[in-house]
């Protein structure tokens, strides 16, 4: 796995794994659900992914938006693609809501809602929460 995908807590926040992707819990959550999809492979250029990955795209997306949203009760989902500090191919995925959700005995308001997302409000989570929220949405996969 690529470093960018180490940083994001793996093999601890693995959700789902896919031929070309994974879905990773984000383990600083904005919003409850807070997931990063993370190519697996080495190229930090979105365009430079295989034809392939840019195909699984579609049914990636469809599986983690139909998960959370049993999972959340999203109103819109921002992906974002930020590749700034972590180099390799991925997004930052964040179900947008008015108010709270909660699971796992964690409550979460979408501090940014309806504007742009608050990324810095976020709650870092420690390995029990990591552990506790993972469980609670692979089974939505």
């Amino acid at each position: 796995m690529n470093e960018t995908i180490r940083k994001f807590g793996w093999p601890a926040t693995l959700i789902a794994e896919f031929d070309h992707w994974l879905v990773l819990l984000r383990p600083a959550q904005p919003t409850l659900g807070s997931l990063v999809l993370a190519a697996k492979s080495d190229s930090t250029a979105f365009g430079d992914l295989p034809a392939a990955a840019h195909a699984e795209l579609a049914s990636v997306t469809k599986a983690m938006e139909r998960a959370l949203g049993s999972a959340v009760d999203y109103a819109k989902i921002n992906y974002l693609m930020l590749m700034m500090v972590d180099p390799h191919v991925h997004f930052h995925v964040l179900p947008r809501y008015e108010g709270t959700r909660d699971a796992a005995g964690l409550m979460i308001a979408d501090a940014g809602w309806p504007g742009q997302p608050d990324l810095g409000s976020a709650v870092k989570l420690d390995g029990a929460r990591i552990a506790a929220l993972v469980a609670w949405l692979q089974p939505r996969f």
